[in-house]
């Protein structure tokens, strides 16, 4: 049996030509066509090295992704591992890209035609008695001879299928924007990856450092009970007064209490990467308890150059993506202003005897264009379009506040952790200049030349540079974790894209 004969083959025929032309018309889709984010900074883009940095602390060579491997800690290594393995802040990043990836293929799927299969079979029953009475009382003697009621059956099966060609590429420019859209969630993962690796090294680095205080403190605590236990003594003598131990013993209280306080930070950075890992507070207190040093970073950093950071940083991705789809959602509301051109057809076998389904009598079509254009509707069309240009423009702004705080950012992060790398170095020397201190008092302290007292005072006084430069030695390595995490670096690569900066098109 042949389904379709000359005519209808040569039907086939022209629609196949003409769906080929429409094809090729939706090459040409209207709206403007997105040429890249606009020149926000153009002396950064074309500058060897950062305003701020140090020649003597960095480098224009590529720096590490991973930057924590220059740290040389093996327990840091292992947490920024695991909390971009686990943290629920990466998974909801993950989550938001498998959506925005979904978003996409939906988009491209309404490129090729859509359709689906049906089948049915229903009994009807209809009753005669009222065609009965109408017939009988009409006088016509065959209504006499109708049943008491009616029954058929019916069988159905077909196939239908619908494709809007998009001749003025308006589901093109909702492609694009979904696309775009996916590709800023996809640099928003990334930018989780950023800000996640450089919150667990900020709290790790801050655990360490008032670990180490807290150290400091407790022999501060002894030298300050050692001084109130002499003063005593010296006061039952009767060569110091009690307003020299009421001062030892405030000293004391004011140390101790100074204690407590730092314990609770302590709990505070060991739970906060507990979360950052995905963990309970709490489970990770047998692991970190224990002191250990603080990290300190290398002695030249490499940083590259502003060009790099603009091609590198996730968040300016994030904002270039969002540049691209409401560009494309301009194009998107253009299109509503010309016809929808769709072909439909079906094909299927309708038969009330089921013997029959199959047959050629049984065979059904139904194919053909339409047509649909909302020609009234050009003011909300409008103002659709109005709203999408406002929205790029706001795309557009955002961008350039995002570069410009990016460099800002960068410059003042090196600015910072160069200054203090100075701050930690005038310590070192005064951390010499007390340990040269404490060994001449102590030798004083040997030939008699020098009380106990006044011995412990020099050690005291020794505590507390040591103290200050712990302090500062984790500032300063907070300040190069700042400067990774504003050079955009802890995700997969720290290679920045090879594509040129480009000049937006209106």
């Amino acid at each position: 049996m042949t389904l379709f004969p000359s005519r209808r083959h040569a039907r086939a025929c022209r629609t196949v030509t003409g769906i080929t032309l429409a094809t090729t018309l939706a090459a040409c889709s209207v709206g403007p066509d997105y040429k890249g984010p606009p020149h926000v900074a153009p002396v950064a883009e074309h500058a060897a090295g950062f305003h701020r940095a140090d020649p003597a602390l960095t480098t224009a060579q590529a720096p590490l992704s991973h930057w924590w491997d220059g740290l040389n800690d093996p327990v840091l290594t292992d947490l920024v591992t695991t909390a971009l393995h686990n943290s629920p802040d990466m998974k909801q990043a993950a989550a938001r890209l498998h959506t925005a990836r979904a978003t996409q293929r939906e988009r491209f799927a309404g490129f090729f035609p859509g359709g689906g299969m049906a089948a049915f079979w229903d009994r009807t029953r209809l009753p005669t008695g009222d065609i009965t009475s109408v017939l009988g009382g009409s006088g016509q003697p065959e209504a006499m001879s109708l049943p008491p009621a009616i029954k058929s059956d019916s069988y159905g099966a077909g196939f239908d299928a619908s494709w809007e060609i998009d001749p003025f590429g308006g589901n093109r420019r909702g492609y694009e924007g979904a696309r775009a859209q996916s590709e800023a969630q996809m640099a928003q993962l990334a930018d989780t990856r950023v800000r996640l690796a450089a919150d667990v090294g900020r709290n790790y680095v801050s655990l360490r450092d008032v670990q180490r205080r807290l150290q400091l403190m407790q022999r501060s605590v002894e030298i300050e009970q050692t001084m109130l236990d002499l003063t005593r003594q010296r006061r039952a003598q009767g060569t110091a007064s009690q307003e020299d131990v009421e001062r030892f013993a405030g000293q004391l209280l004011q140390i101790q209490g100074a204690i407590a306080p730092m314990k609770a930070q302590q709990a505070g950075y060991m739970d906060a990467l507990a979360t950052l890992t995905g963990r309970e507070p709490g489970q990770l207190d047998a692991q970190l308890s224990t002191p250990a040093p603080v990290p300190l970073p290398p002695a030249v950093v490499p940083v590259g150059n502003p060009a790099d950071l603009l091609r590198r940083r996730p968040d300016i991705r994030v904002a270039e993506r969002d540049i691209a789809a409401n560009n494309a959602q301009i194009g998107q509301a253009i299109g509503q202003y010309f016809p929808k051109i769709s072909l439909f057809g079906t094909v299927g076998f309708t038969a009330a005897n089921g013997q029959r389904f199959f047959s050629g009598d049984s065979f059904s079509y139904m194919g053909g264009p339409t047509l649909e254009w909302s020609i009234l509707n050009f003011a909300r069309t409008n103002s659709r379009v109005g709203e999408a240009k406002g929205g790029r423009d706001a795309a557009l702004a955002h961008y350039q506040g995002v570069v410009l705080s990016a460099l800002q950012d960068a410059e003042g992060a090196l600015s910072r952790f160069g200054h203090q790398r100075e701050y930690v170095l005038k310590l070192q020397e005064a951390r010499g200049a007390s340990d040269r201190s404490w060994t001449l008092a102590q030798q004083r302290q040997r030939a008699g030349t020098l009380s106990v007292i006044d011995a412990l005072d020099v050690e005291r006084q020794r505590v507390k540079i040591e103290q200050q430069q712990a302090q500062a030695q984790a500032s300063m390595t907070n300040d190069y974790i700042a400067v990774q995490k504003a050079l955009g670096l802890g995700w997969e690569s720290a290679t920045p894209s090879p594509e040129p900066l480009r000049t937006a098109g209106r």
